[in-house]
């Protein structure tokens, strides 16, 4: 698992930056003037400074530092060797290097806010009433350093859309300068529930925008239950009829768990007859973490033991023409029906494989572990032959 927040040693020489600085990296010590002052300069060996006008200079390892004409370098440890050129990082006047973005990561994730007006008994990311409103001041300055062949973009939370205008900066801004980027807003869909909302996303006119909402029962009360808010239900389904009838994607998400995977095969159902305009259906593994840790008893269920009703909701709504997907599953667990839905879903930064997956063939299309399934997985794990698939 990468540590994406470390803080680097600032005692070789002290920093000058008063609060924070966006830097985007580069090795290249000719890196063309008129870039160098957003840009930090990544060397492994330094015995001279960096050339005039970089803001920053990031050292690997034990160097002479005594003709270094600058105050602002950091020794960084290896929890830190996979920064590499065009990644993009917060250097905070105390040496912590937060990664923002990696250029090479499979999927890049902006979490944009820690407020929820859910309190999902899952949530990996536990809602906290906090004034984070810095997070995105950082992203407008940091997404004009992204790549421009990022392929996709997720905004997450807490719940973006409590943001209001300020969410629709952002995605403006994503837009202007990345306008092949697919943009993923994760959304428990409930404030679409007024239209002007939805109308709001469709204003922006982003041409690759999707929002990620989830739907964890056909029962009201089920759903009420997993994201602890009384009339949650009726409100995400207004959220999402909204959001369609002003023309944004919308995709469901439907994480699996006890309270969640008896009635899979009947949620599936209720899509199809209700909801079949609805642009792809995710079927999503449990990850850990949060909430899910604390009520790990109460919420853990051995994948093995919901195939059933996993590949009959997954087929129902594949024939009634629903783009359907399975993430954060394990193949060897799956179904051979239903292996070809799975996704590789999670972050790269946090996917891990286990010793049980030693030797199996299929590790490159398998979607692998969360690194939290250290506290509990499957004992079905097994390797697999390439032509098991």
């Amino acid at each position: 698992m990468l540590k994406l927040s470390v803080r680097g040693n600032a005692q070789i020489r002290p920093l000058t930056i008063e609060k924070s600085a966006i830097l985007r990296i580069t090795t290249n010590p000719n890196y063309p003037g008129p870039l160098r002052g957003k840009s930090a300069l990544l060397q492994d060996n330094v015995t001279t400074g960096p050339s005039n006008g970089f803001a920053m200079l990031l050292v690997r390892n034990v160097f002479n530092d005594h003709d270094l004409p600058t105050n602002n370098v950091l020794k960084i440890g290896p929890d830190l060797d996979y920064l590499s050129d065009g990644d993009v990082v917060r250097v905070g006047s105390d040496g912590r290097i937060k990664t923002i973005y990696r250029r090479e990561a499979r999927g890049v994730s902006l979490l944009v806010t820690e407020r929820c007006n859910s309190f999902c008994v899952m949530c990996s990311q536990p809602p906290r009433d906090i004034d984070d409103d810095y997070l995105i001041d950082d992203y407008l300055e940091a997404i004009p350093l992204f790549d421009r062949s990022t392929r996709e973009i997720g905004i997450t939370g807490g719940e973006p859309t409590l943001l209001g205008e300020r969410l629709f900066k952002l995605l403006r801004t994503l837009k202007a300068y990345l306008p092949d980027t697919a943009v993923h807003v994760l959304s428990n869909g409930r404030t679409a529930r007024d239209l002007s909302l939805a109308e709001a996303f469709a204003r922006v006119k982003h041409p690759d925008l999707m929002l990620g909402i989830p739907l964890y029962s056909d029962i009201p009360a089920i759903h009420d239950f997993v994201v602890q808010a009384d009339g949650a239900y009726d409100e995400t389904l207004r959220g999402i009829i909204n959001l369609k009838r002003c023309g944004v994607r919308v995709e469901i998400r439907v994480v699996i768990h006890r309270p969640t995977y008896k009635r899979l095969p009947e949620l599936a159902r209720f899509i199809v007859r209700n909801l079949q305009f609805v642009d792809h259906v995710a079927l999503m593994g449990l990850e850990l973490m949060g909430f899910a840790r604390s009520n790990l008893d109460e919420l853990w269920i051995d994948p093995v033991d919901y195939q059933a009703e996993l590949t009959e909701a997954t087929r129902t709504m594949s024939r009634a023409g629903i783009r359907t997907s399975i993430y954060n599953h394990q193949l060897c667990l799956l179904d051979p029906r239903i292996r070809g839905f799975s996704v590789k879903s999670i972050s790269d930064w946090k996917n891990e494989y286990m010793p049980e997956c030693a030797g199996c063939q299929l590790m490159s299309q398998c979607g692998g572990f969360f690194s939290s399934a250290i506290l509990r997985r499957s004992p079905h794990i097994r390797p697999q032959l390439a032509e098991s698939h």
